[in-house]
C-alpha cells in the first residue's frame, strides 16, 4: 500500500509550524523538508528545518524539475524537493508537507490524490499578535503578511479541511483525527485486505 500526501498549508504566523511538530511526534510519518533562498533563523538546522539555497542553486533546481512545487513569497522562494517525497510514499509511508498556499495549489494539481489541511488563525488580531511575538520581522514584512493573509484565506474552500488554530492542542487533536479518518477511508483499507476484494 502506498502511502498519503498530507499538504498542510495556511497564513504565515497561524502556526503551521508547530502543529506539525506536535503531530509528528509518535507518529510513523515522513516530514518532507523543504527548500528555501531565505536566511536561516536562529536554532534552525539546515536539513531538519529547511535546505538553504542561493537563489542561482534554486534556479538550477527549478531548470532539472526537482521541484513537487516551488512558489515566490515576500521576496524569497521555497520549493519541495520531489525525489523524497515520491521514495517515501512508495515505500507505504504517509508524507507530511508544511508548505505555503502558492505551493499548495501546485502539489494538489500535480497530485489530485493528496490530503489539503488549512490552518487558519481565529481572527487577524491574533495572527498579528503572534507575528509580532516572533520578533524576527519587520513592521513591514508583517503588514505585508497580514495582507496577504487576509487573500490567503479567501483559498480555504479549495482544501479537503480546515483546521482553525485557536488552542494548539486542539488544533493537533484535529489534524491526527483527520490522518486516522483518512486510514479508514474504504479505498485504502480495501486495497490492504484481501477480504475486502
Amino acid at each position: 500500500m502506498t502511502g498519503k500526501l498530507y499538504v498542510i498549508s495556511g497564513p504565515s504566523g497561524v502556526g503551521k509550524g508547530t502543529v506539525v511538530s506536535k503531530i509528528m511526534k509518535n507518529n510513523n510519518l515522513f516530514l518532507s523538508v523543504s527548500a528555501t533562498t531565505r536566511s536561516k533563523r536562529e536554532g534552525e538546522v539546515e536539513g531538519i528545518n529547511y535546505y538553504f539555497k542561493t537563489h542561482n542553486e534554486f534556479e538550477d533546481m527549478i531548470k532539472n524539475n526537482e521541484f513537487l512545487e516551488w512558489a515566490r513569497f515576500c521576496e524569497n522562494s521555497y520549493g519541495t524537493p520531489v525525489k523524497p517525497v515520491k521514495d517515501k510514499l512508495n515505500d507505504g509511508i504517509d508524507v507530511i508537507l508544511e508548505i505555503e498556499i502558492q505551493g499548495a495549489m501546485q502539489v494538489k494539481k500535480n497530485m489530485p490524490e493528496c490530503v489539503m489541511i488549512f490552518i487558519a488563525p481565529p481572527s487577524f488580531d491574533e495572527l498579528e499578535k503572534r507575528l509580532k511575538g516572533r520578533g524576527t520581522e519587520t513592521k513591514e514584512v508583517i503588514d505585508l503578511r497580514i495582507a496577504t493573509a487576509k487573500e490567503e484565506v479567501k483559498v480555504a474552500k479549495n482544501y479537503d479541511y480546515i483546521v482553525v488554530n485557536d488552542n494548539i492542542e486542539e488544533a493537533v487533536s484535529d489534524v491526527l483525527s483527520i490522518i486516522k479518518a483518512e486510514k479508514c477511508k474504504k479505498e485504502r483499507v480495501i486495497e490492504q485486505m484481501e477480504v475486502l476484494r
